[in-house]
């Protein structure tokens, strides 16, 4: 049987680079050559063993290839050709893809709903951190990606831009709007770009990391706070003139930042949650105004699919965002156990790593 590089799971606080046998393509597959994906901060939450997967499953969920293979019932693509598929991949058959919560695909299961359904690289199928991906519904998954934009330009699509871009339309930003984004990695760096497509007038970035600030300015932020400097909670009012912000995006995953985004909306505000939560969170009183204040919680999974994909990329071969500069550091697979030593440590200012064969 063939074999292929693969980076997997081997317990909590070591992936490795391993051997594996490349996959079977089902009808309904399509097997992808990787030629460009990257590493995300959910696999760091995988690593620590802070979110549960099988020993020996592959890792990623970010893939840039091109078909090698695809099943005998796929329409549409053929092989050779260059494409994208999303972190998130709906069977776009189940009760929640018919319903429109694909990411909370349920296909097999009773009713059609399970929770994080939708994601299945790297989570409950082997992932797109190796040399070859099988894309399941591939018809429902494959997008191709246009001859005019590189692999890194689209990097960012299967999940980053995704997710980031959700945080946005979750909270129902509209034109003029006030819109905090608390924390400034590249999910959060999105959501501020995001916001700034929705139409807000007022952005405030937040973190700590002066090169993310500057990035969040360059990506829409009109205003940027640096959390060691000054109280966060403070700052916002004050910028605000106590009135608070109309959405809070929250983008790290955290109890703090989580509490301070619930701290600075005014009543009748939308706090847009896109972390990934490793403890429970605690919601406090006083800001919550005893469930009397007409405040929104809303969560969003990257939403994914095709139709996803290509709305993303055309966005970006329109030239409205420029996510290139996100890509900060370059591997090739065999490196990736030194890629997630420096992406792990958030060492020399990294955003996003590419990793290449």
């Amino acid at each position: 049987m063939a074999k292929m590089k693969a980076a997997i799971f081997a317990e909590p606080g070591r992936i490795v680079l391993d051997d594996k046998p490349i996959p079977e393509v089902g009808p309904l597959d399509a097997l992808l050559r990787i030629t460009t994906t990257t590493i995300c901060g959910t696999d760091l939450h995988i690593l620590k063993g802070e979110y549960p997967v099988a020993r020996g499953l592959t890792i990623g969920h970010e893939p840039v290839g091109i078909i090698e293979r695809l099943g005998s019932a796929v329409e549409g693509f053929h092989e050779g050709q260059r494409v994208i598929a999303g972190a998130i991949t709906p069977s776009g058959y189940s009760a929640a893809c018919l319903c429109g919560c694909a990411s909370q695909d349920g296909a097999g299961t009773r009713h059609g709903f399970k929770a994080a359904g939708g994601w299945k690289f790297g989570n409950t199928i082997d992932g797109c951190q190796a040399e070859y991906l099988l894309v399941p519904d591939a018809m429902a998954n494959l997008a191709a990606v246009p001859d005019s934009l590189t692999d890194e330009e689209v990097l960012m699509c299967p999940d980053i831009m995704s997710t980031g871009f959700s945080g946005a339309e979750s909270g129902e930003i509209r034109i003029g709007d006030t819109v905090v984004v608390f924390a400034q990695g590249p999910i959060g760096l999105c959501a501020t770009a995001g916001a700034k497509l929705r139409g807000a007038t007022m952005i405030i970035a937040v973190d700590s990391v002066p090169a993310r600030l500057a990035a969040a300015s360059k990506l829409g932020a009109s205003h940027t706070v640096d959390f060691n400097a000054v109280d966060p909670v403070e700052e916002i009012m004050r910028l605000t003139e106590g009135r608070g912000v109309d959405v809070a995006i929250e983008a790290l995953g955290t109890q703090t930042t989580f509490e301070a985004a619930l701290r600075v909306l005014r009543p009748g505000g939308t706090l847009s949650s896109l972390g990934v939560y490793s403890t429970d969170l605690t919601i406090p009183l006083a800001p919550f105004a005893a469930g009397l204040a007409d405040l929104k919680i809303v969560t969003t999974l990257c939403p994914g699919g095709k139709e996803r994909m290509r709305r993303l990329m055309s966005v970006i071969a329109s030239g409205r965002i420029d996510l290139k500069p996100l890509v900060t550091h370059r591997f090739k697979l065999d490196q990736i156990e030194a890629a997630y030593e420096l992406f792990g440590h958030q060492r020399d200012g990294v955003l996003k790593v590419a990793i290449t064969p």
